[in-house]
Order: C-alpha cells, then structure tokens, then sequence
C-alpha cells in the first residue's frame, strides 16, 4: 500500500472520530427520549442497518449492470466471518455494554470503552502482525493519561458487575477489529459494515423480545423515532467510514485516532451546553488530540503494508 493509500486511512480515521464524537454528544439527547438504552440503541442500529442495506441494494444493482465487472467467490469460511462480526461487534457488546452502563458509572464506563486501543494494540501484534513502534507507545501514553485526567484520575473507581459487563463488550469489539480486518482483506468495506449492522440487529431485536422489552420498542414514542433516525444516519455514516480507514490503515493506527472523538465530544459540550472544562481537562483533551496525531501522522509517511488474501 502506498503512501497515498496510507493517508487516505489516516484521513477517514480522523473522519470517523469527528463522526463518532458528535454521535456521543447526541446520543445523550436519544437517550433521555427513550429511557431504555437497550431500546434506544436496537431502534438507532435498525435504522443504520436499514440505510446501509439500500446503499448496499443499489450498489450490487448497479453492479449486476456493469457484465465487464469480476465477481469474486469467497470461500464458506469467510461468509461464516462476517456472521461472527454481526454476533462480536453489532450486538452481543452493545447488550453487555448499555446492560453495564445500567450498573457502573457513566464516567468510568467511558474510560474502560476508551480503552479499547490498547485491547486492539495487545491482539494486533500477534494476530495481524502489526508492529509496535515508539511512536505508538508515546501516542498511548498520552491517549491513555488523557482519559484517566478525564476520569478524575480513577477516584472511586471500583470493578463491579457493571464495569465487569463493559470491559468484556471492550474486549469484545476490539476483537471484532482484528476479525474485521481480516474480512477485510476479501471483503469490500461497504459489505463488512452491512454484515455487522445488519445481522446485528437480528440479534438486538431478538434480545429486545425475550428480555420483555419488545412493547417498548413498537410503541416508542415520536421523539423517540426523531433522535433513532438522526442517530441511526450518524452511525450509518460512522461504520462505513470507519471500516474504509481500517481496510486501508493498520489496526492500531486507526483505532488510536478514533480516541480523539472524544475530543469533539467536548467542544460540542462546552459549545452548545456552555459546560465549562477545568484547565486540567482540557489539558487531557490536547492529551487525547496530541496522541491521536502523533499516530496519523507516523502512519501517513510511512506505506501500510497489504494483507494477502486469504479467501
């Protein structure tokens, strides 16, 4: 992979954390609209798989129409890849996650989330034979003081039930990171992001049936719908643009920016809410941003290596 193709990952990275970071700030609207997070988020995910299903539609009918184009054939192996993803990334974590957030600090829950680059880190390595280089290790060190300042340097922080829930949906995705680039590498993104939504629904909506919530979700209420629509293009717009960066980036690199949505998390708080941030917070907040683009720019000078194919 060139360097041109390296700066296109770091580009969509820094991309899908301004995205995410303004999901987080909205996403704190739709759930006070729909007191059930767990309804909140099934109803947000339906409409993001719904829209990226139509993308998908139109693309493979316009496709069909092109006879010049090669189809490629994957392997059983692969297709059962991508229904994995849906089960480890588009539904299992969200339930431990918001069943977590139900019972652990919202602060603390941010931190243990946040910690998915290092997660990504540990299993990249061995897993996807990405290297560890000095910049990574400054970049995480920032990233990581950053969040901990953020969270009030850890006080009060105890591992329960709830904290327990959301560190496993961590762990979780960030397998879900390594098993996507592997998709990845015979997969198009735009494919890999309707497989994860879309089968991930499936299972959300399941969920919602056998844990007594479905009535909520078919009766939820007009506002409820609003922030599910404004939210569910959000997060349509966040997964294809995330698995673009990490078909072209390394796993590490572009799980590290990401951490800087939190960035923009905070510029809409103290913009739009008039919340006022401590000088030491903003101090974690340059922290964060600093990290982020130590790891962009050593990934844009340097060529990402490309994966072989393994259909």
């Amino acid at each position: 992979m060139n360097r041109t193709s390296a700066r296109g990952a770091v580009t969509a990275a820094f991309v899908a954390a301004a995205i995410s970071g303004l999901a987080v700030f909205l996403n704190g609207y739709g759930v006070r609209a729909v007191p059930d997070a767990t309804v909140y988020t099934t109803a947000k995910n339906l409409v993001a798989a719904a829209i990226l299903g139509l993308i998908g539609l139109v693309a493979a009918v316009v496709a069909r129409s092109r006879p010049q184009v090669v189809r490629t054939t994957h392997r059983p192996v692969a297709w059962l890849g991508l229904a994995a993803l849906g089960l480890i990334g588009g539904s299992i974590p969200f339930v431990l996650f918001f069943e977590g957030l139900a019972r652990a600090s919202s602060t603390h829950a941010a931190f243990l989330q946040k910690s998915l680059v290092v997660w990504v880190a540990v299993l990249a390595v061995p897993m996807l034979g990405e290297r560890l280089r000095v910049t990574h290790v400054v970049a995480l060190l920032l990233l990581l003081g950053g969040l901990v300042v953020l969270d009030s340097g850890l006080v009060g922080f105890g591992f329960g039930p709830g904290e327990g829930l959301i560190l496993v949906a961590t762990l979780l995705w960030a397998v879900e990171v390594v098993l996507a680039k592997r998709l990845l590498r015979g997969f198009s993104p735009q494919t890999v992001a309707i497989a994860r939504m879309g089968l991930g629904v499936l299972v959300l909506l399941g969920w919602v049936a056998v844990s007594g919530r479905w009535h909520a979700l078919t009766a939820l209420s007009a506002e409820g719908w609003r922030w599910a629509m404004v939210t569910g293009v959000i997060l349509a717009a966040y997964v294809g643009i995330w698995f673009t960066a990490l078909a072209r980036g390394a796993a590490i690199d572009v799980t590290a920016v990401l951490v800087a949505g939190a960035v923009v998390t905070g510029a809409l708080n103290v913009a739009v809410k008039g919340i006022t941030l401590a000088p030491v917070n903003l101090l974690a907040l340059a922290a964060l941003l600093g990290g982020a683009i130590i790891v962009g720019v050593g990934a844009a000078r340097r060529p990402q290596p490309v994966l072989a194919d393994r259909r």
